[in-house]
Parts: C-alpha cells; structure tokens; sequence
C-alpha cells in the first residue's frame, strides 16, 4: 500500500496495512536544513517564494519519510491581503488590531484569495516534486483562532480583548468571523484546486472557550468552512488544542477527520465521538526532547490503547517544538513503522 492510499483509506475509515504518520510543523526550526534556508530568506520569503516553500516542504519528506507531506506556509497570510500589516517577530504579529465595526468594515474579503497565487503556486511546485510519493495537505486558521489573532494583534496569554468583544460586542466578533469564514473557505477550496489532497483546520485557540461560547463563536464559522468543502472530494480535518471540555460539541463539525491534543488518549475521544470520524494525533510533543527507546515505548503504548486502529493517523498533539530533534523525530517515524502494521491487524 502506497502512502496517499495509506492516508487517504485511513482518513476516511477504510482498511489499511498500518495506520499513517506524520508531524505537524515537521519543516521547521528544529532541522539544521531549515535553518540554512532561514539564514538567507526571512518566513514569510520561504512562504512567499514557491521554489523555497517546496524546498522547505520536501525537507522531512526526504529525511524522515512520513506518509504525507504539508504545504510550507502560514495559517496568517490571508490577514495580509485582507488589510493588515503581517510580521513575525518571531511570532505573528498584526497591525492594526481588529476591535471596532469599523474596523471589520474595512477588512477587504472580495478577490482577497485570488492574491494568494503564491500559495497555489507553491502547491503545484510541490506537487510535481512529490511525483505522488506521498499525498500533499492543505490548511488554515479555523476563523476563531484567525480572529484572536486579528483582535489581539499577536501571541497572548490572556486573550482579553477578544473576550471582551465576546462580552460586550459580541455582534462585531460575529461580523468578524462571517467574513474570515468565507475567505477561509475559499482559501481552501483554491488550494483544492492547486492540488492538495486534504486539509487541515486548526482552531488553535478554540481550547480557551468555553462551551457555551466555542459553539457561538467557533462551531459555526468552522461548520460553514467545512461545508462548502463538502463536495470537493478531499478528507476534512479539524484540529483542536486544549479541546478535551469541547468533544461532544466536535462531534456536529462536518469533517471526517479529527485532530486532538495529548490530554486525552484517543481511545477516550473515540468513546465520546463515535466512529463517525478518523481520529488523528496525539502523542506529547515533548517526546521529541527524548530518546528513542522513550519514544518507541510512548508509540508502542499508543497503539496498545487502541482497540482499533482503523481509521487513526498517528501525529504529535501540537506542532513539533524548536528543541526537537532530528533522531526523536525519525524515531517517531520509524516507531510507527515498527509498531503500526502489527497493531492494524
């Protein structure tokens, strides 16, 4: 069984010889690779320069071999084009914050992902690179996570000033999302287009909900992404951090893939959800601090959990960190390897 058709038969809950693996962020500041490119090129001139986006995507491909690879970008392009100042310092960073009416008025949606050629661009590059070796995702910011982002103006540990326009202007956050979600949803339909064969949401920001609130704020503007997806023929998957109070709220996303955290073992989550979903994570990304015996008893513990691994693809529970290494993450990889094909039978 090849990797796409690994993949993809594991996303939608058909037979596989093992369950896929691969690593969110798996091109990044923990590979020596990357870093040379950075040296020379700033983040957003990798994202924005389709030869250097394939360069940095191919880099796990070739040095760990997963069973699929990740466009090379950022889930904050859209806001550039949309009217604000992007900037990573390291971090996003952007400008001016998103808090008034008039604020959101003036946030162009219209022809906004057509100004994104440089993504699809980097897509098709990608792809005639890949030459099929293994399927190529998409993604974006779920709305919310795009809007805290919008709101704040960077990274923080609070999130106060978008719940309190969740407090006292609920409608102008509501506004907000409506247009982050159309410009979502076709961000991710033209990138359909350039070829991805999945996509992948990620509500970062939804675990800081809760309930009550993430189904106001989140679940809809998610939902509407999803559901003008619906029929473009690629697995759908929603990613959640800090989303174990949320599940039986995720149950109602229209996607066919889950994505969750550590903080909850996945035969849990397949207990509150059903099988109506494949599920992907969740080991610690810590682990990718450790050695390999660590990591190989972490997988192989991962899939005695299971009592099935029908419909799993096997990921960290966040992005890979900085002080990752290399060895970790080809331990993962070949763990997976080891472990996966015994466990699916």
């Amino acid at each position: 069984m090849d990797a796409t058709e690994r993949f993809l038969n594991a996303c939608y809950g058909r037979p596989v010889d093992r369950p896929p693996v691969w690593i969110m962020r798996q091109a990044g500041r923990y590979m020596s690779t990357y870093q040379a490119v950075r040296k020379q090129h700033s983040f957003l001139e990798v994202c924005k320069t389709p030869e250097l986006a394939c360069k940095v995507t191919m880099m796990p491909i070739d040095q760990l071999e997963p069973d699929a690879a990740i466009l090379f970008c950022d889930i904050m392009v859209p806001m550039e084009v949309m009217g604000l100042d992007l900037d990573f310092r390291p971090g996003p960073h952007l400008e001016p914050p998103v808090r008034t009416m008039g604020d959101v008025d003036a946030l162009k949606v219209d022809g906004v992902c057509d100004d994104l050629g440089y993504v699809y661009d980097a897509i098709r590059v990608i792809k005639k690179t890949l030459n099929d070796r293994v399927p190529l995702l998409g993604f974006a910011g779920s709305p919310f996570t795009l809007a805290c982002y919008s709101v704040e103006g960077s990274t923080t540990r609070h999130h106060h000033h978008i719940k309190k326009m969740m407090l006292t202007q609920p409608e102008v956050l509501e506004a907000l999302l409506g247009k982050l979600a159309d410009v979502v949803a076709e961000f991710l339909g033209k990138q359909i287009d350039a070829g991805v064969q999945g996509v992948q949401l990620f509500d970062t920001w939804g675990g800081i909900l809760d309930e009550a609130s993430w189904r106001r704020f989140s679940l809809p503007f998610a939902k509407r992404v999803f559901e003008a997806l619906e029929d473009r023929g690629v697995p759908r998957i929603f990613y959640i951090q800090n989303g174990s109070h949320l599940l039986h709220s995720i149950k109602e996303m229209p996607c066919e893939v889950l994505s969750v955290d550590w903080r909850q073992s996945l035969s849990e989550v397949r207990r509150i959800v059903g099988p109506k979903f494949a599920l992907q994570g969740n080991l610690d990304p810590a682990l990718m601090t450790t050695d390999d015996a660590t990591i190989r008893a972490a997988v192989k513990a991962f899939f005695d959990d299971l009592e099935s691994t029908q419909g799993i693809v096997v990921n960290l529970g966040h992005g890979i960190t900085p002080d990752a290494t290399l060895p970790a993450a080809q331990a993962l990889v070949n763990a997976v390897k080891e472990f996966g094909p015994k466990a699916a039978k």
